[in-house]
């Protein structure tokens, strides 16, 4: 017992220590942001997803893949609101590697829609060397595997989570100052809303104007990095609409089978009263 009890005070002295020095780091919390999706009846501002699909289609995606997003997902119900034909000609302006063709070899051709989201880089290696030695992750789930990622009824609590991470992110960039600044590796920026640290290999993505969209909306960085942190969202729980009206509809149907239950008890137990 007194063994365990030594053990037990190392493991919480352990977690304190590691504690601190989290809160030495200076993490911020991620920033609250208000998103249509939020809620039990929240759901998804096609607009926005479609801006969103811009801001990586012409930003996120020189650096960053989305591997487990086919171009015909874009005309999926509930999803941006491509129609097929658009979803079509969105594929045929990327380039996929394919084959090998009657040559032995490996060819490029334009995307189709049963295609996925390709890498900018042939494989890893490749994208470490292009960025300081990071790889770029994917981003087709970038939001459900941060922190803070809860189910609908705890959006109400919490907020909505990895969203508001990767706006945070996007739009924490800093300069460093005092003893920061002294040690700021080499090519890498100061960013405290990043969850690895606060240096970050990413230099900042996004500009005010970088990107126009169609409908005239406002290009300033956190608006596009609302946008872009809702079409990844999107890309991570594209179902998301579709989980909500069957939550909403078994509730209905729990609530009425309860009912019902009461009142043929009330029925049966009668006479017993």
């Amino acid at each position: 017992m007194k063994l365990l009890k030594t053990l037990g005070l190392a493991a919480t002295g352990l977690a304190l220590i590691a504690g601190a020095g989290l809160a030495a780091e200076g993490q911020k919390e991620a920033k609250d942001v208000s998103y249509s999706f939020e809620g039990p009846f929240g759901h998804f501002d096609k607009g926005q997803l479609q801006r969103g699909y811009k801001v990586y289609k012409e930003v996120c995606a020189a650096c960053h893949a989305m591997k487990y997003v086919s171009f015909r997902n874009l005309a999926d119900p509930g999803g941006p609101g491509f129609s097929p034909e658009q979803a079509k000609a969105l594929a045929a302006t990327y380039t996929v590697q394919d084959g090998p063709g009657e040559d032995g070899e490996m060819f490029e051709r334009p995307g189709i829609p049963s295609d996925r989201f390709p890498s900018p880089f042939p494989n890893d290696k490749a994208a470490a060397n292009a960025n300081g030695g990071a790889v770029p992750p994917d981003l087709s789930l970038i939001t459900k595997s941060r922190a803070g990622w809860y189910g609908t009824i705890e959006h109400l609590i919490h907020g909505i989570g990895g969203p508001e991470y990767v706006f945070s992110v996007l739009t924490g960039y800093e300069e460093p100052h005092g003893e920061l600044k002294a040690e700021q590796p080499e090519g890498k920026y100061y960013n405290p809303y990043f969850a690895s640290g606060h240096w970050i290999s990413m230099a900042p993505p996004l500009v005010d104007g970088q990107v126009t969209f169609d409908d005239g909306a406002p290009n300033t960085v956190a608006d596009m990095s609302r946008d872009v942190s809702a079409f990844l969202a999107w890309t991570a729980e594209p179902k998301l609409e579709e989980r909500k009206s069957m939550g909403f509809a078994t509730m209905i149907y729990l609530a009425v089978l309860a009912l019902l239950l009461y009142l043929v008890k009330k029925k049966l137990w009668a006479r017993v009263h």
